[in-house]
């Protein structure tokens, strides 16, 4: 696949007003050698190309920005319920205009598992939580956000002990997967509860 070129479209250049065709500038030019090329019809619009790291700190700033807000939002529903802060992010390899972002990550329980530990992120896209090595798979635009949870283990196989999916939690280790910002939230909160009885009031959001 080609590489992408990103360029910043942030600032139009105004519409420059029409004037009138006149023959000054040539005879201009034949008498000087000069081009006046600040002239209505020099000043089309350029494009300021941008490069992969550039878009990639413009995508980092953006999805930091995501993250925070998620976790004070979080954070603020009930004293009982507190997550740690751990945001991080990563952009997507030739195309750092999409990436994802770890909000926090815990510890729960659920029937038929003891001590699960979860982590939550938020992602610019939406796609299938991958089941083997890609993380993603059918990556599309149809949604401009991306909310999911997965369980998490250290890898066995890896040195640095990292943490990798947990599939043999639900068969595919994802405990959400959604577009919807309230859904996410209730989730999450869901995770964090430490009752049934916070958790009957949290059902009912």
């Amino acid at each position: 696949m080609a590489k992408l070129r990103y360029f910043d479209a942030g600032k139009p250049a105004e519409p420059e007003p029409a004037q009138p065709v006149s023959t000054t500038g040539y005879t201009e030019f034949l008498r000087t050698g000069r081009i006046n090329r600040n002239r209505p019809h020099w000043l089309a619009e350029e494009r300021e190309y941008l490069t992969h790291e550039q878009v990639a700190e413009r995508t980092a700033l953006k999805l930091r920005d995501a993250g925070e807000k998620t976790h004070d939002r979080l954070n603020n529903f009930h004293r009982s319920i507190r997550f740690p802060k751990l945001i991080f992010h990563h952009t997507l390899k030739d195309t750092p205009h999409l990436g994802y972002c770890h909000v926090t990550a815990a510890r729960t329980q659920f029937a038929h598992y003891e001590d699960v530990n979860w982590a939550f992120y938020i992602a610019n896209f939406f796609a299938r939580i991958g089941q083997e090595e890609n993380f993603f798979e059918d990556i599309s635009l149809k949604y401009s956000r991306m909310y999911f949870a997965v369980a998490i283990h250290p890898d066995k196989e890896a040195e640095d002990k990292k943490l990798t999916i947990n599939r043999d939690v639900r068969g595919n280790g994802v405990l959400f997967h959604t577009h919807d910002p309230q859904i996410a939230i209730r989730n999450v909160l869901l995770l964090g509860a430490r009752n049934e009885q916070l958790r009957d009031i949290i059902r009912q959001l």
